[in-house]
């Protein structure tokens, strides 16, 4: 056992009504990557916060090195050693890559910035990661998963005895992964202590040494990961059997002579997404898949009218259709929950109520607005039909987890009762449990006759749901594959071989 670096004892945090951490402890050990694990809303989040300085605790206490310390904001954290990065990437897309990898900590010369050292120690940073780019491209540029490697980067930057990573691996390909466990193996090597938030069960297992379970607020246990088979360390999180979702009923598959939605006829956009035919019947779901960069949420985006298409050609029930803006897409029985929730799905200062009927109201128009009493009917419902966990329907949207943020988006299209709903990463960043509950609500819809387009870069949830399974590469549409297909051959699809 090596030496504690920080130790976190009976940590209390309430947000109103809302209980979000009973009396936690963490222990986290020199030279030790230390994965957390919790459903969403378990309080891993609010326990990040509160080590991290964003959040102050209501009760409890933490050490590093042995010392008692309360960072009250995240550059105090910072300074006695925590560097944290989060899910959601928190970098200004505005300014270049080297700015972003020292912004609040420029090196000076004659009380100048040296930009020249800057730009070199940029570059000196990324290669840890194994990456070479041009340091001077403004990071709005660059895709999500190059984004999240330069947070990452940036926190290396600093000189760090605890490394936070909350859902670090969320953005990245299975290449970007290994070199992200590369580095962590290395940082470890060097004594670091390695907090890893993650919601991938095999990931926990490839490079953890230990795992700590939360639920509701409390902590379960500390745990070896060979003393924690993984139903194991689902029950403990859960509190319970988690039943997985039934797949596609193979043997009543959705028929193909069930009218088609939504047609694109070489739908595409330059610099963004080459020609694409496609078809969505109602009650079929459609799995999409392909590598980072492929062009799925750029297809999802053209589909939707949040790009303008360049070329081709979109039929709703056969009729030719121009989207000008995504109301017009809406107003034909669309629906697009977002890859990226935080920026594009939810409205954090509005309640679960008001997000929920957000884009009901917006397609019956401000004059013929819902009544209250509709509203909490709505909110009521869909809160019950997803398990969202919230104290109340009137709690701001932005004080809930990942995860029932992630249903909260999904309520508000559902509420819409849309002809076709697009769902860009639905699981993406919410824990074991909750996945089975969205792609058990994604077959009910399709059996009710709803056609669904599920974009995924789990291979195993693309098999599992898809009555047929599309793949994108390189901005293209590689091929189609029909329901039943096995891994290996959407694999060799998405790798160019099929």
């Amino acid at each position: 056992m090596s030496a504690v670096v920080l130790h976190a004892q009976g940590l209390s945090k309430r947000f109103g009504a809302t209980r979000a951490l009973d009396g936690a402890s963490l222990c986290l050990r020199a030279g030790e990557i230390h994965a957390l694990m919790g459903q969403n809303g378990a309080g891993k989040s609010t326990l990040i916060k509160l080590l991290t300085g964003v959040e102050r605790p209501d009760a409890g206490s933490v050490t590093l090195d042995g010392r008692a310390i309360a960072p009250a904001t995240p550059l105090e954290a910072q300074h006695e050693g925590i560097s944290t990065v989060y899910q959601e990437v928190n970098l200004c897309p505005n300014l270049s890559i080297a700015e972003n990898l020292f912004a609040g900590r420029y090196p000076r010369r004659f009380g100048l910035i040296d930009w020249k050292r800057v730009r070199r120690e940029a570059r000196a940073l990324l290669a840890e990661l194994h990456l070479d780019l041009d340091v001077d491209m403004p990071l709005s540029s660059c895709p999500v998963a190059i984004q999240q490697m330069v947070a990452i980067a940036r926190a290396l930057g600093v000189s760090a005895k605890v490394l936070v990573l909350d859902e670090p691996t969320s953005s990245l390909d299975e290449g970007e992964v290994r070199e992200l466990f590369a580095v962590m193996r290395r940082l470890r090597e060097r004594g670091m202590a390695i907090l890893f938030v993650t919601h991938f069960l095999d990931q926990v297992y490839e490079v953890s040494d230990r795992i700590t379970v939360l639920r509701n607020g409390a902590l379960v246990g500390e745990y070896l990961p060979s003393e924690l088979p993984q139903a194991a360390l689902v029950r403990a999180m859960v509190g319970r059997e988690v039943e997985l979702a039934g797949g596609r009923d193979a043997a009543a598959p959705a028929p193909t002579d069930a009218p088609v939605v939504v047609e694109a006829r070489g739908l595409g956009r330059r610099g963004s997404l080459h020609p694409v035919d496609l078809q969505l019947r109602a009650g079929e779901v459609l799995a999409l898949g392909g590598l980072l960069g492929a062009g799925r949420t750029e297809l999802a985006r053209l589909l939707f009218g949040l790009d303008r298409a360049g070329s081709g050609e979109l039929r709703v029930d056969g009729t030719p259709v121009e989207l000008h803006h995504p109301a017009d897409a809406v107003a034909r029985g669309l629906a697009l929950c977002p890859e990226e929730r935080k920026t594009e799905g939810i409205v954090a200062g509005l309640s679960v109520r008001e997000n929920i009927i957000l884009a009901l109201q917006a397609r019956r128009g401000w004059l013929r607005a819902l009544s209250r009493a509709t509203q909490v009917k709505l909110a009521d419902q869909y809160v019950a039909l997803l398990g969202i966990r919230t104290a109340d329907i009137e709690t701001p949207v932005g004080a809930l987890s990942g995860g029932n943020q992630q249903k909260v988006v999904l309520a508000r299209w559902l509420a819409t009762q849309p002809k076709l709903l697009i769902l860009d990463e639905p699981t993406r960043g919410i824990d074991v449990a909750a996945k089975q509950e969205i792609m058990a609500e994604v077959l009910r819809l399709a059996r009710e006759g709803m056609a669904v387009l599920f974009i995924s870069a789990e291979i195993e949830e693309l098999t599992r749901l898809g009555d047929r399974i599309a793949v994108l590469r390189e901005r293209r549409l590689a091929g189609e594959l029909p329901g039943g297909s096995d891994g290996d051959q959407v694999l060799e699809l998405i790798a160019g071989q099929g």
